[in-house]
């Protein structure tokens, strides 16, 4: 009796300790989860934050390009309440049934006397169609014939970018929606005329509701197109900084792919509100070239669909920004008697006044020269961004002499976006007389890259400064960037001396 006595005392306690077993490591965990909220609560925002949106949203990259760990450090947040947060997004493409084109995004044109929807798309330039368009205005369908141009820039690949036009019926003068169908297809049910359901799935959303001629939410915006296969980690962090000084507000990139370590850097500017990225699906229904001529990659469409990126660009802030930069990663355009776009420009527009579009010289740095300034110039050392991939500009300070053959090519722009209506590579297409070409010696682009005239020996190159006279702000700026973004280790220092 006292042996079952003794059991039935013990069988409690046990029933104690089994819960015990349970319930400890759950305690211990969510100890040490304050603990490390308590000391570390900024970097673990970041860090979820980062991996929701890792996990929200399926990837389709390259596996050995993928997106890496977001910013981890609480200074990523600086200013954070000037700009806004743009979560990385998606473009929702649209096949256009019985046809080869494919619908990129759609824009509400106000500059015409009967307002107008403008679908940027991608088409087979052989094919002809006939569009007609289907709104949806409050729930209700209204239907337009659709006219389409093709954009003249197409390199010759079977495919290029078009506007289709749509006149916004009287009946709908804000459309919410829109889609193109061949006025050779039956049109689809709808005996009540309403749009029906899912209508992102078969609808694309009408952007630019609102025109607007002031008050804009950015002074500056540059758009960066079509990033791929892309590791060039410290030109990047460089470009963005310098863009920075330089008193841009917004840039914009149109990813495809790119490194982890990219990924990073990305997320970085990203969570600052400085970087908006737009991952570019394209490839997934166009079978784009990595060339910009056929001869120079195989494909059916320019340079992994630059062109419709700039375009859809161009009217994605169109209303959100008085001027607009339409560049590559690896050209900065630098004023030459000022500091800044935001110093330059009104210099510009009281030079031509009736102008709102500026070109900018092409100047070639080639990345296989580097030589070091003339004395008793210093360029600044760059022992700790060797650490990093890619180019290192300040490193690249001579330049291809400029020759008639190139003097009028490859040139980028500053424009006023509502006075321009189809951008390309080089300038724009419409109007092209609105463009004025602006003398070096005001300002030009640098570029720098692989050279274009590779037989050039290093005394034929010609020395140019002006980057120095950005490093004592640039250096600390990059360094930041770069730690903040777990790519540089918290206690390496990149000292700054003349």
């Amino acid at each position: 009796m006292a042996h079952i006595g003794l059991q039935r005392a013990v069988r409690p306690v046990r029933k104690h300790l089994k819960k015990l077993m349970y319930i400890s490591p759950l305690i211990t965990i969510l100890s040490v989860t304050v603990l490390m909220w308590t000391f570390r609560s900024d970097r673990n925002v970041q860090s979820w934050l980062s991996f929701y949106q890792k996990v929200s949203h399926t990837s389709w990259t390259n596996p050995e390009l993928t997106a890496g760990p977001g910013c981890q450090e609480s200074s990523c947040g600086k200013n954070r309440s000037l700009l806004e947060v743009t979560p990385e997004r998606e473009l929702s493409i649209l096949p256009v049934s019985g046809t080869k084109t494919w619908l990129i995004s759609a824009y509400l044109d106000h500059r015409f006397e009967i307002k107008k929807v403008r679908l940027i798309a991608v088409v087979l330039r052989s094919e002809t169609v006939a569009y007609r368009c289907l709104f949806c205005c409050r729930a209700e369908r209204h239907v337009s014939e659709g006219l389409s141009s093709v954009h003249s820039d197409h390199f010759d690949f079977p495919y290029g970018t078009a506007d289709i036009m749509c006149p916004v019926p009287s009946a709908c003068q804000s459309p919410s929606h829109i889609t193109v169908m061949s006025a050779m297809e039956v049109m689809p049910e709808a005996a009540d005329g309403k749009c029906g359901e899912k209508l992102d799935q078969r609808f694309i959303e009408v952007k630019n509701q609102e025109a607007k001629t002031d008050s804009f939410k950015y002074n500056f915006t540059v758009c960066l197109s079509t990033m791929f296969d892309f590791t060039n980690v410290l030109q990047l962090a460089q470009s963005l900084e310098m863009m920075k000084l330089l008193g841009v507000n917004r840039v914009v990139v149109y990813k495809t792919n790119c490194s982890q370590e990219t990924q990073r850097l990305l997320d970085h500017y990203t969570q600052q509100g400085f970087l908006e990225v737009i991952s570019w699906p394209l490839s997934r229904y166009v079978n784009v070239s990595r060339g910009w001529l056929p001869l120079h990659g195989a494909g059916d469409l320019h340079y992994m669909g630059q062109i419709p990126a700039l375009n859809d660009c161009l009217y994605r802030y169109m209303y959100q920004t008085k001027y607009l930069a339409l560049q590559d990663m690896d050209e900065l355009i630098l004023p030459q008697e000022v500091r800044s776009w935001s110093a330059l420009l009104p210099l510009l527009e009281k030079k031509y006044s009736a102008v709102k579009c500026y070109m900018f010289e092409n100047n070639v740095f080639p990345i296989t020269a580097t030589l070091p300034p003339p004395s008793p110039v210093t360029a600044p050392p760059g022992g700790v961004w060797g650490k990093v991939s890619g180019v290192n500009i300040l490193d690249h300070l001579y330049q291809e002499p400029i020759i008639q053959k190139t003097l009028f090519s490859n040139f980028k722009i500053i424009v006023n976006p509502r006075a321009i209506f189809s951008p390309t590579v080089h300038g724009v297409l419409s109007p092209q007389q609105s463009c004025a070409w602006i003398d070096r010696n005001i300002a030009r682009m640098y570029h720098t890259r692989d050279p274009k005239q590779p037989k050039l020996t290093p005394e034929q190159l010609v020395y140019d400064g002006r980057l120095l006279t950005y490093s004592a702000a640039l250096v600390p700026a990059v360094n930041t960037a770069l730690r903040e973004s777990q790519l540089l280790p918290e206690d390496d220092t990149h000292t700054y001396r003349l």
